[in-house]
């Protein structure tokens, strides 16, 4: 979304809400300020040395050669996915993984500190991003992943746990509707009012999400399936909204309002659109096409690897077709890759690594917030026809900014357990820890942290280190029925 909050253009609305995208324009009003300092800090400690200047220099001669590396990566067609490949059999978890040791327990915890400083009390709602009282149905799904991981690594009280979750499905439950049909794709998470991205006090109507629904959904059904106590209060959140315009024809429907006037379109792509479309179908939704991860599939060899991504982008569509870790990586600890196939994720994640031995450049992408403009970018391994692409959902393209993302490391670490998924770990361990949560991100070309702190990266590390713990995808250890 851009920074002076306006929807986005037409031909973008398609994918106009894809894993918390909405999350970024939520943060821009908490960052600017905050942004601008760091800015102007940053340019006065490398005018000071001499040292700095030559640092730098050396930094922009990696960079230029890590690009010529990425540019020169890509062969299409790529390696396609073999029939074998589809239906081989996977294990919930990687054998040998030991469940939670001393420094994942401390990993958790320290995921929860964000959640401690964005909760309000009054709604129960959490935050999108730090210090700043908006909310998207993405993000609070993160929310309640949070809340549940927290009960069960036992960092908070059963009798805490149930209070906030009681509070939060009450809430929801209650919300407001945009056109009494569906939430709202934000909402003012201290007062209730939908209003626009970044404006806390106007209220205003723009549109519902399908991606954003279908997270929340899976983890509606996790609640309502592992506890008893909460299964009214999730049924009462599902009976809420009124489903009819969320599907039509097997695909899934969002809307957007654009000048005034309401945009209804098919929502997702490759990835997400799966990830989504499964929680859907777990409430009895026809999302059969949506779910369908063949049809507008084709494969692109990056460093050697043969990676999925969409047919439909922006130039036959409208629609960005991101190739990104986050939607994989939710599949994997969430369902067990009843979305798509493992073996999709095993070539996304095969790509990264091999891009690391050929750069040196640990590699963990997937989208979110920055603590700089534009404030969020998707960082692709490979979006309408460029590899190893940062860009905005305008396609602004913003490659020195990509980052090795704090969520997706330890999210691929609890899936694969690699020495390379080791690395990536130990860097978000050792280079990414803030007073109020994880940090998302370190700097792949400035060599710095991301410092913006958001819901859904430490509910993202959260739900990873449960995963982990209990060892088995969080729809079957709670018992949710297909």
């Amino acid at each position: 979304m851009s920074s002076d909050f306006q929807p986005p253009p037409k031909g973008l609305s398609i994918l106009t809400s894809v894993g918390g995208v909405v999350t970024a324009v939520i943060a821009i009003a908490g960052l600017n300020f905050w942004s601008g300092h760091l800015a102007q800090k940053t340019q006065t400690t490398a005018v000071s040395t001499p040292k700095t200047v030559t640092s730098t220099a050396n930094l922009k001669t990696q960079a230029q050669k890590v690009a010529k590396l990425d540019a020169n990566s890509v062969v299409s067609p790529g390696t396609p996915i073999t029939p074998s490949e589809l239906v081989s059999k996977t294990p919930f978890i990687t054998p040998g993984f030991k469940k939670l040791d001393a420094v994942d327990i401390a990993a958790a915890r320290q995921a929860w500190l964000y959640f401690q400083h964005n909760w309000n009390d009054k709604t129960g709602l959490v935050n999108s991003a730090d210090g700043f009282a908006s909310v998207t149905i993405w993000d609070q799904a993160a929310a309640i992943a949070a809340l549940v991981s927290a009960k069960e690594l036992n960092i908070i009280t059963t009798k805490e746990f149930e209070v906030k979750m009681t509070r939060m499905l009450q809430t929801l439950a209650s919300l407001p509707l945009y056109k009494g049909e569906l939430p709202n794709k934000v909402y003012n998470a201290q007062t209730l009012i939908p209003v626009n991205y970044g404006q806390l006090d106007k209220q205003e109507e723009i549109g519902w999400s399908a991606i954003d629904l279908g997270r929340m959904a899976i983890w509606l059904k996790i609640v309502e399936a592992k506890y008893p106590k909460m299964r009214s209060p999730v049924q009462a959140v599902w009976q809420h909204w009124k489903v009819k315009r969320l599907t039509k024809n097997g695909q899934m429907y969002g809307t957007s309002v654009v000048q005034g006037k309401e945009q209804y379109n098919q929502e997702g792509r490759l990835g997400y659109e799966n990830y989504a479309a499964y929680g859907l179908k777990l409430w009895g939704l026809d999302v059969k096409q949506a779910l369908d991860y063949q049809s507008n599939t084709a494969f692109v060899n990056l460093y050697g690897q043969g990676i999925p991504y969409d047919r439909r982008d922006a130039n036959n569509s409208g629609g960005n077709n991101y190739v990104l870790s986050e939607p994989y990586i939710l599949d994997g600890i969430e369902t067990g890759f009843q979305a798509l196939p493992k073996a999709y994720a095993d070539r996304i994640l095969a790509a990264q690594a091999a891009r690391y031995q050929a750069t040196q450049e640990l590699t963990a992408l997937t989208e979110d917030n920055l603590d700089r403009p534009p404030y969020f970018v998707y960082n692709s391994l490979f979006v309408n026809g460029k590899p190893w692409a940062t860009i905005t959902d305008t396609q602004a393209q913003h490659n020195n900014l990509r980052f090795l993302s704090a969520k997706a490391a330890i999210g691929w670490h609890v899936l694969y357990n690699t020495d390379y998924t080791s690395s990536l770990a130990d860097t978000v361990f050792t280079k990414l820890k803030s007073d109020k949560g994880w940090y998302n991100g370190l700097y792949e070309y400035l060599r710095q942290p991301n410092k913006s702190l958001t819901a859904n990266n430490n509910g993202v590390i959260l739900e990873s280190l449960l995963y982990k713990q209990v060892g088995k995808p969080l729809t079957v250890w709670a018992g949710v029925k297909n």
